[in-house]
């Protein structure tokens, strides 16, 4: 069985409370600011529903909306039968956190008659998905994964293997994140995570594979996609963007934020996709890198890489999204896969930015500064996160 891939090639992405489109130049993906309206999230969620959801809500609904009409969907004239086939998986590393700090500030400052009458069902993680299914009438499956920084895309993955199992035909499925809270910056800032060395040019702060680089710098934002049979997208005449052609998932079970130093784990992650879609090292035309920008994950990173595609690693153009967007967390894959599924379509590579300082640890080629013509046929989106957690999909365009 093969499943293709529906998917809309401008998400909607918000970082720090901004709404941007993301599209692709020479240059590499830009974020174009489309002026956030008084009331943004308040077009996705109705204003009286607003203090009792979390930000990642309108964020998951807007970008499922935009996925669904790509994908030619109308859920308001559906079938019962219809809405039944369509699951919604949607993968977040913090999910509701923002939501449940607010809940917690207004108790302890005194704000009582203010904290919302839902904050404990609308504080658990599950309900993102249900939220989404209700939006849409979507009776199928309504799962979140969390997985930290893996969560889309084994959001992706489990889709996919459910649609291999002929479970359902049809997922809404990706990432939403809105990690932006005092909370997390403050739990983060504890771990040294966050970079500090760039306050002052926050454009340059984020800087994967960079010898310079001390931290990531956090963002939030939602991408959707459609996951579907093949059959059953060309039966109704769907516009198919690619095809999900492998999927794994690995553990090193080692620690609960620390990477290994071997990269035998992440490694095996991209071996076991790439068997998976029956494919070598030497088919893949681009890699869309983890690339936090932490001394450590960009350097196993680029072990695994190595590790896993041999001497034709140091021949495949690669890039770090987070460069340019910032890390979105559980969301990141995602935003990866969009990405890339862009550089496909139009044969360009977004470039790693910011890549100052070569780290001699870190020497394959990454694409600096500016984007790349290539053509992709095969390609790889790579995750890593906390909990010793790894995954990678393999994306194969279609003719």
């Amino acid at each position: 069985m093969t499943t293709k891939l529906d998917s809309q090639l401008k998400r909607e992405l918000s970082i720090l409370g901004k709404p941007y489109t993301l599209t692709l130049s020479p240059k590499g993906l830009n974020l174009v600011p489309k002026g956030r309206r008084k009331g943004y999230e308040l077009a996705w969620v109705d204003p009286r529903e607003r203090k009792h959801v979390s930000r990642v809500v309108p964020l998951a609904v807007a970008a499922s909306a935009e996925a669904l009409k790509d994908a030619g969907l109308d859920h308001a004239t559906m079938s019962l039968d219809e809405q039944r086939k369509i699951g919604v998986i949607l993968g977040s590393g913090g999910g509701a956190q923002e939501f449940s700090e607010e809940q917690y500030r207004l108790w302890h400052s005194g704000h009582v008659k203010q904290v919302s009458l839902f904050c404990i069902p609308s504080g658990t993680m599950g309900t993102i998905s249900s939220e989404v299914s209700m939006r849409f009438g979507f009776r199928g499956y309504s799962h979140v994964v969390t997985a930290g920084c893996t969560s889309s895309s084994d959001a992706m993955g489990y889709a996919y293997q459910h649609i291999q199992a002929r479970v359902q035909p049809m997922f809404l499925v990706g990432g939403v994140d809105a990690p932006i809270t005092p909370g997390i910056i403050k739990g983060y800032s504890l771990l040294r995570a966050l970079t500090q060395s760039w306050n002052d040019q926050p454009q340059r702060a984020s800087r994967p594979f960079s010898a310079d680089r001390d931290g990531f710098v956090l963002a939030e934002g939602s991408w959707m996609f459609v996951l579907e049979e093949y059959e059953h997208a060309r039966a109704r005449g769907a516009r198919i963007h690619a095809e999900l052609a492998g999927y794994a998932a690995t553990c090193e079970a080692f620690h609960r934020v620390r990477m290994s130093d071997s990269p035998e784990e992440p490694a095996r992650a991209i071996t076991l996709a790439l068997d998976e879609a029956k494919l070598a090292p030497e088919d893949i035309h681009y890699v869309n890198l983890h690339g936090t920008s932490t001394e450590m994950n960009d350097r196993v990173e680029t072990q695994a890489l190595k590790l896993a595609l041999g001497k034709h690693a140091a021949k495949i153009p690669m890039s770090g999204l987070k460069s340019q967007i910032g890390h979105a967390q559980g969301a990141c894959g995602a935003a990866g896969l969009a990405a890339t599924l862009i550089a496909m379509q139009q044969g360009q590579i977004p470039p790693t930015i910011n890549l100052d300082q070569p780290d001699p640890h870190c020497d394959l080629d990454y694409v600096p500064d500016t984007g790349r013509r290539v053509q992709i046929v095969h390609a790889i989106c790579n995750c890593v996160g906390f909990g010793s957690k790894n995954s990678a999909l393999v994306l194969r365009k279609v003719a």
